[in-house]
């Protein structure tokens, strides 16, 4: 019997609108318990976000850093929710775990991966958005500041220097060094080379640090005229990339300079990188169009402080970290070309860094060194990234996650799993 078209309509409709039917009744049902957990009256549906509101996609995109992970191709949330108050994030919490709803966590947005906003191994899963609790209250007599998750670095560094002009966070005798390594074009022909760009933070006048710097780095040839003479908010705005003298207010509007499509990945070296070795690496960056390899310097008070004395392992030690980055700005660009780029810029470099294990720095989270596959993470699947990140630290983290969260609420792709139950 042939169905009529009468029949496969009403198929493809139903189809169609199931999804539909089952978001709306999801987003009904967690209403209805946040009223019901919450002890005020508050209009939960007014800090709510679904598909069907005009503003969804510009509230998903705001705090979201990497742009590869706002793609259509991309999972997206249920819903996100923007608390306006503590209590509100207990409720959603409560509700997320009566519902049986996955939940990602956003402050800032700088998860390279995107796991904050993203799911990729769990569905369906909702965002709670900390944007707007992001309250700053600091002490200058007591040296404190509370400060809420949802709050940028930009935002509290301002309001630190709205209180004192002589309090910075944090605070060093050399805060902040980098070396960025980039290609540039040298003649019409478009032919390249290999610039390097040294950017410190010095908390002391320029005649001071000429001192210093030709005493511990004369190679650099350090004059009057590289310096720039300014007060900390100030060094802070040109640090984050923008011009000499643009004025501090420009933190508080939540900017990042480093909004793009990217892929980075980490390294941390325990000696000297050869010439030889350096050499290769440059060649490695023209194989690429907008490539970036940057040098953190560690050292100094860093290295006083042992592997397992935080949960931080890379201090004494570590000579320097790497940073590999390719970034892009158009969507439709080859993507693949891009990240397999940084790829085999990290598998040149294996030879000249951290072994067994190869460190990575977590805050460049970087999922192609392994990830959970499901809500049931096993010690063996975040083995494979918890170790470079965390070295031997990592089974301490998992006992600390096991007694504070045994059930895994608080999950992504990356995160420290607790111990099954036959170990605990």
């Amino acid at each position: 019997m042939v169905p009529s078209s009468s029949s496969i309509l009403s198929i493809l409709l139903v189809l169609l609108l199931s999804p539909f039917i089952v978001s709306h009744a999801l987003q009904d049902r967690f209403l209805k318990c946040l009223s019901r957990t919450s002890e005020s009256s508050f209009p939960f549906s007014t800090v709510l976000y679904t598909p069907k509101n005009s503003s969804f996609s510009s509230v998903l995109q705001y705090s979201a850093q990497n742009l590869r992970f706002t793609l259509p191709s991309v999972p997206k949330p249920e819903f996100i929710f923007t608390p306006l108050q503590e209590s509100h994030i207990q409720a959603v919490v409560i509700c997320s775990k009566q519902l049986g709803i996955h939940l990602r966590v956003r402050s800032g947005g700088h998860d390279f991966e995107g796991l904050s906003y993203v799911s990729e191994i769990e569905s369906p899963f909702i965002v709670v958005d900390l944007v707007k609790l992001r309250s700053i209250s600091v002490d200058i007599e007591h040296n404190s500041a509370w400060v809420q998750t949802g709050a940028t670095n930009g935002e509290f560094y301002y309001r630190i220097s709205e209180k004192s002009n002589t309090h910075g966070f944090p605070a060093d005798e050399d805060l902040f060094i980098r070396v960025q390594i980039r290609t540039a074009n040298v003649s019409r022909q478009g032919r390249r080379t290999i610039t390097t760009s040294y950017n410190a933070m010095f908390l002391g006048d320029a005649n001071r640090l000429l001192q210093v710097m030709k005493h511990s780095f004369p190679e650099l040839g350090l004059t009057r005229q590289d310096c720039i003479e300014t007060n900390w908010i100030n060094s802070t705005v040109y640090m984050s990339g923008f011009a000499n003298n643009t004025p501090p207010e420009v933190l508080l509007q939540r900017i990042n300079m480093d909004r793009a499509y990217f892929k980075g990945k980490s390294d941390y070296a325990r000696k000297p990188i050869p010439e030889k070795a350096l050499e290769g690496l440059w060649e490695k960056l023209f194989e690429a169009e907008s490539p970036l390899v940057v040098f953190t310097p560690y050292g100094g008070m860093m290295n006083r402080i042992s592997e397992s004395q935080t949960p931080f392992p890379h201090r004494k030690g570590t000579k320097f970290m790497i940073l590999y980055w390719s970034s892009w700005q158009d969507a439709t660009e080859n993507v693949a070309e891009h990240i397999n780029w940084t790829r085999r810029v990290y598998s040149y470099m294996t030879p000249y860094v951290s072994k067994n294990p190869r460190e990575a720095y977590a805050n460049y989270r970087d999922l192609d060194l392994g990830m959970n596959r499901n809500s049931n993470a096993s010690l063996v699947e975040a083995s494979a990234f918890g170790t470079n990140y965390f070295k031997g630290n990592l089974y301490r983290l998992v006992h600390v996650k096991t007694k504070v969260d045994p059930d895994n609420f608080f999950r992504h792709e990356q995160s420290i799993p607790p111990l099954p139950l036959h170990m605990r």
